[in-house]
């Protein structure tokens, strides 16, 4: 929860900045905020397509890229490190 007060705290102090300097962030919010979701999406897609190709389940592979703790990152009340959605050893 504090990584988020801190992103949250960081991202005001900008915008009070920019206010103060009598300038306009340089992207519209809503599309920054579609770029880096699909940079994230974007990132996810070459470890899943590995998984694929090795014969997994879209389900299994999108668990064992880790897709959900990249993404969403580590939701308040679970720890890191917990759960399943870790690397698969190599198949011989």
């Amino acid at each position: 929860m504090k990584l988020y007060l801190a992103s949250l705290s960081a991202g005001l102090l900008v915008g009070i900045v920019y206010s103060l300097m009598n300038v306009r962030s340089p992207a519209p919010p809503v599309v920054a905020l579609v770029g880096l979701f699909g940079i994230l999406i974007g990132e996810q897609m070459v470890p899943v397509a590995r998984h694929l190709l090795r014969g997994d389940s879209l389900r299994s592979a999108i668990g064992l890229a880790d897709c959900p703790d990249h993404v969403l990152g580590h939701l308040p009340g679970r720890k890191a490190g917990t759960g399943e959605g870790r690397e698969a050893p190599p198949r011989s």
